[in-house]
């Protein structure tokens, strides 16, 4: 009984495979830049045996046997439905109505992550097909840059250098000389995965235009280069320009400050002269009027006196004179003497 049954079976899965076919001639791995979109074939053809309904289902095969596939879009019922989040939108059957044999399906706007196997799977019973295809999304080379480093002088070593900021690795690099002064310049043998380009012992000849190339499996970004290979300079006469030049602005700059501190300083010096003038000096009017009231006091006791004793009288009185008021300053001296006592001194 058992036999029988394996055998029944057997027979049932041979007329299955027979009814229901899923081509698998069409490529079955695709690398892909980013950004791109794909075309994922699943073409199928179907038998009057096939009496079931027909259902078509689109997976993302997980890496790890342990988890589930995830389902991306099916077809069931004449209805579409898109069950995978991260390719809402972005993914879609190419056929308006798939139950025609074609379950191709289309991703647009490729990311890194859409990268994986995809399944496509076809049932209608009592027939099942099913095939896989492998998807490599892939970062183009961009932001390329190309540098020199070393002093571009005859003599000196130097290297020129190129890189990418963005691409998917492995890179690989090439340089090409697009023109120059030399006809037989020696050849530069770049490092590939470097870019890299040493050159010993420069001169006049590998001055030029130069181009870097860098390209993966999915498309190439390119920067230019112009090298000047010069006799050297005179390095020794440039530092002693700076330095003299130097050392002129801040003997300039020293004489700006001097000038304008010294103005500062005879500005203030005749703002304290002028203060003092005015708080320090008194009036001449009360130097004047000591030497008169001192005068006027002693006249009238000249009246009593006989003109033959005047002279000597007159003399003594003077004698008496402070000494400060006439030992004074010209500028600091009375201006003059009462009328009255000119007259007594001639007598």
């Amino acid at each position: 009984m058992d036999s029988l049954a394996v055998l029944w079976l057997l027979l049932l899965g041979s007329a299955s495979t027979r009814a229901l076919k899923v081509d698998t001639n069409e490529p079955k791995t695709f690398i892909m830049p980013q950004g791109d979109k794909v075309l994922l074939e699943c073409k199928f053809s179907l038998d009057p045996q096939d009496t079931g309904t027909l259902d078509i289902e689109w997976s993302l095969v997980a890496s790890d046997t342990q988890q589930t596939d995830q389902q991306i879009i099916t077809f069931a019922g004449d209805q579409t439905y898109t069950m995978y989040a991260e390719l809402k939108d972005r993914v879609h059957f190419v056929s308006n109505d798939p139950k025609t044999g074609d379950a191709t399906i289309e991703i647009i706007n490729l990311k890194q992550s859409d990268s994986g196997t995809y399944q496509c799977k076809v049932k209608k019973v009592p027939g099942v097909g099913s095939r896989r295809l492998t998807v490599s999304v892939l970062v183009k080379p961009a932001k390329t840059r190309c540098f020199v480093e070393g002093t571009q002088e005859i003599g000196r070593d130097l290297s020129l250098k190129c890189e990418s900021k963005d691409g998917t690795p492995p890179l690989t690099y090439s340089w090409q000389r697009l023109s120059g002064q030399g006809k037989n310049t020696p050849a530069i043998t770049p490092d590939a995965t470097t870019g890299f380009v040493a050159i010993k012992n420069a001169s006049q000849e590998y001055s030029g235009t130069y181009r870097c190339l860098s390209h993966n499996r999915v498309g190439s970004d390119e920067c230019l280069l112009i090298l000047n290979v010069a006799p050297p300079s005179n390095v020794a006469g440039k530092i002693a320009g700076a330095v003299i030049g130097t050392l002129l602005g801040l003997i300039l700059l020293a004489l700006i400050i001097f000038c304008c501190c010294r103005k500062q300083k005879e500005k203030k010096y005749e703002k304290e002269v002028q203060h003092e003038i005015r708080e320090d000096v008194a009036p001449p009017k009360s130097r004047n009027s000591t030497a008169r009231s001192y005068i006027g006091s002693n006249h009238s006791s000249l009246g009593s006196l006989s003109p033959s004793n005047m002279e000597g009288y007159s003399k003594a009185q003077y004698n008496k004179i402070p000494n400060e008021e006439f030992e004074r300053p010209p500028s600091q001296a009375p201006n003059s003497v009462p009328s009255k006592y000119h007259g007594l001194t001639a007598v």
